[in-house]
C-alpha cells in the first residue's frame, strides 16, 4: 500500500476551505473511488477466516462504482442532488453485507444535505452523524469492531473538531485520522479478528474511501504505478463475446495474484493449448485472465491458472444461445412458470449445477452468484420485479448476500420475504417447503424452521497460515468448516471429509449430499465417495456437479 498522508510531511498544507459545491464534492468521490480501487486487494486479503474468498475491497469497490456512475456525467452544481443521486447508485449497486451498510452510510449522508447548495464543516458533521445513525439502524444486531464503529467513532471526531475549525478540510483530516484508528481498534471489540490477526475489512475499507478524498486535497497520488500487459479496465470482453468460436462454448474469466513474478510469456503459451480468444490484464498486483473454451474443458483455466498463483475470483458463462447454457443472470435455465397470485422463489447460486438443482425443486427465477460474486441489490430486485405475482420468496444461500436480499425486497411493493439461508443446503432445505399455491406466511414459516434442520459442511484450501478457533492452520491445506465455523485444518480432502462428518454427527442422520466445485475432478470425488459409503453404509448418499469455485465440496448431513 502506498505512503498514509498522516505519515508524510506534516508541514504540507492545504488551502483553508469553508464550502464546497456538488460538483467539488463529486471530484472527491472520484478520489475515493480511486483509491479504493488502489487497495481494493489489500482490504479482500483482511478474512477473518483463511478461505480464498475475500471480497470485501470487491463489494465496496463495485459498490461505490456504482454509486459514482449516477453522478459522473452529471453537472448538478447542488451538494444535495449530487449527495442523493450518490446515494441512490449506492443503493442499487450495494453488494455484500459492507456494501449494503456502505449504501446506507451515503443514504444518511445524503439526507444531511437535504437539497442544498453548499456543505459547509457543520453540515459535513450532520452528515457524518446522520450516516453513522442511518447504518446503525439499517443493521438487525449491530456489531463492534466492525464497519459500524469506523462510522460511528468518525462521526464523534467530526464533532469535535467542528468545535475547534471551521476549515472543512481540517475537519476531513480529523475525521481521518480517527477512522485510522478506529480501524486498529477493531481487533479489540471483536475477538474473532484478533485470533485472525486482521483488522475489520469493512471499516478498512470506510477509512480509505475518506483517505482518499484527503490525499487527493493534500496532492498526494491515488494509484500505485502499474507495469500493465494492458490495464484491466481496457479488456474489452464484450466485443469478443461478439464473435464466438465453433465449438467455443464457454467464456471463463480468472483473477488471480501470481507467486513471484510471472513469465507472461510461458503463461499465454499454456492458454493456447487451451483455447481461444485469450486475453490478459494486470493492474492493482493481480491479473485477469480471459479465454474461451470448449464444454468439456471449462474448467482446465481455473485448474492452470492456480498453478501460477492465488485465485481470487473465477466468473463462467455459457456463450452459446439456446444451449441451456446459464448466464451470469440464470438464464438459459428450465425455470418454474409462476402464474399471479402464486409465490415465486428467486434462489442465489454459486455454480450451473446448483443453479439447476434449484430450478428443478421449482424456483422462479436464479441470480448467479455467492463468494467472490456477490450480486448487487439491483441484480436481485431485476430478478422477480417482472414476475406475474406479488408474492416473493428469496433464498440468499450466503451470509453475506441477506442484506443486499433484504435491501431489495424494501425497494418493491411487492410482498417479500427473505429466507436467511447461509448456505446452499440450508437453501435447498428450505424450497423443499415450496408450495407455489399455499399461504405466503405459513411458508415462509415453514422455510424458516428447516434451516435447523441441516448440517453445512464446506471444505476449502487455506489462504494464510494462521491460528484460530484453536485450530493451527498452514497456508495450502486443506480446511474444514461446519456451519461456517473453522473446525479442522489437515493434508488431505479424505481426512476433511471425515472430520466433517464426525463433527455432523452423521451416523444419527439418514442422508449425505455432496456438491463437487469446478476446482476438483469427477474420478477424485468417486474415489472420495466411496470412501464415504464404507464408513457410512446405512446413509444414502447422493453426489451432484455443484460448479462453485474455490471450495472443493459443499457438503450437507440430514
Amino acid at each position: 500500500m502506498a505512503e498514509n498522508p498522516q505519515d508524510q510531511n506534516q508541514d504540507i498544507h492545504f488551502q483553508v476551505i469553508h464550502s464546497i459545491d456538488g460538483q467539488e464534492f463529486k471530484s472527491l468521490v472520484q478520489a475515493s473511488l480511486t483509491w479504493l480501487r488502489t487497495n481494493q486487494q489489500m482490504i479482500n486479503s483482511l478474512n477473518v477466516f483463511p478461505v480464498p474468498d475475500g471480497d470485501t475491497g470487491t463489494n465496496m469497490l463495485l459498490t461505490m462504482q456504482s454509486a459514482y456512475n449516477e453522478i459522473a456525467e452529471s453537472d448538478e452544481t447542488r451538494i444535495g442532488r449530487i449527495a442523493h443521486d450518490l446515494a441512490q447508485g449506492a443503493l442499487l449497486g450495494a453488494r455484500g453485507n459492507s456494501g449494503v451498510i456502505l449504501s446506507q452510510i451515503w443514504r444518511g449522508f445524503a439526507r444531511a444535505m437535504d437539497n442544498l447548495e453548499t456543505m459547509d464543516a457543520d453540515l459535513f458533521v450532520k452528515g457524518l452523524v446522520e450516516a453513522k445513525n442511518t447504518a446503525y439502524k439499517g443493521v438487525v444486531r449491530p456489531v463492534e469492531g466492525t464497519i459500524l464503529t469506523v462510522a460511528k467513532d468518525m462521526a464523534a471526531a467530526a464533532e469535535e473538531a467542528a468545535f475547534e475549525s471551521n476549515d472543512l478540510m481540517k475537519v476531513l483530516e480529523t475525521v481521518v485520522e480517527a477512522a485510522n484508528e478506529s480501524v486498529r481498534r477493531t481487533p479489540e471489540l471483536l475477538p474473532i479478528l484478533k485470533q485472525a490477526g486482521v483488522v475489520d475489512s469493512g471499516g478498512k475499507g470506510l477509512y480509505i474511501i475518506l483517505e482518499g478524498m484527503l490525499r487527493s486535497s493534500k496532492g498526494f497520488s491515488l494509484e500505485t504505478p502499474l507495469v500493465m500487459v494492458q490495464p484491466i479496465e481496457g479488456m474489452k470482453l464484450q466485443n469478443v463475446k461478439e464473435s464466438v468460436e465453433e465449438g467455443q462454448d464457454y467464456e471463463v474469466v480468472v483473477d488471480f495474484k501470481p507467486e513471484g513474478n510471472l513469465d507472461l510469456h510461458n503463461f499465454y503459451e499454456g492458454l493456447t493449448e487451451i483455447g481461444t480468444s485469450i486475453q490478459v490484464g494486470e493492474g492493482e498486483g493481480m491479473y485477469r485472465m480471459h479465454i474461451h473454451v470448449e464444454t468439456d474443458r471449462r474448467y482446465d483455466p481455473i485448474d492452470y491458472t492456480m498453478k501460477f498463483g492465488t485465485i481470487t475470483k473465477v466468473a463462467m458463462e455459457n456463450l452459446i444461445e439456446q444451449t441451456g447454457g446459464i448466464g451470469a443472470d440464470g438464464k438459459g435455465l428450465e425455470v418454474a412458470e409462476i402464474q399471479p397470485g402464486q409465490i415465486a422463489v428467486v434462489a442465489i447460486s454459486p455454480g450451473d449445477g446448483i443453479s439447476r438443482i434449484f430450478a428443478s425443486l421449482g424456483a422462479a427465477a436464479v441470480v448467479q452468484g455467492g463468494q467472490t460474486m456477490n450480486p448487487s441489490t439491483e441484480e436481485i430486485l431485476r430478478s422477480f420485479e417482472n414476475l406475474p405475482t406479488d408474492k416473493i420468496i428469496i433464498l440468499p444461500n450466503n451470509k453475506n448476500i441477506i442484506l443486499a436480499a433484504q435491501s431489495a425486497a424494501s425497494m418493491t411493493v411487492k410482498s417479500v420475504r427473505v429466507i436467511r439461508s447461509k448456505n446452499v443446503p440450508q437453501g435447498l432445505s428450505a424450497i423443499l417447503r415450496l408450495d407455489p399455491d399455499g399461504d405466503l406466511d405459513s411458508i415462509e414459516k415453514q422455510m424458516d424452521e428447516s434451516l435447523t434442520d441441516i448440517e453445512t459442511g464446506e471444505i476449502t484450501t487455506a489462504t494464510r497460515t494462521v491460528q484460530i478457533n484453536n485450530v493451527d492452520v498452514k497456508e495450502g491445506e486443506v480446511i474444514v468448516l461446519h456451519n461456517g465455523q473453522l473446525i479442522e485444518s489437515t493434508t488431505n480432502l479424505e481426512d476433511a471429509c471425515f472430520e466433517f462428518l464426525s463433527c455432523a454427527g452423521t451416523t444419527e442422520r439418514e442422508r449425505i449430499t455432496i456438491f463437487y466445485g469446478a476446482n476438483i475432478d469427477r474420478p477424485k470425488v468417486n474415489e472420495i465417495a466411496d470412501l464415504i459409503r464404507s464408513k457410512y453404509p446405512k446413509q444414502e448418499l447422493e453426489i451432484h456437479e455443484g460448479g462453485q469455485p474455490f471450495y472443493q465440496f459443499i457438503i450437507s448431513v440430514e
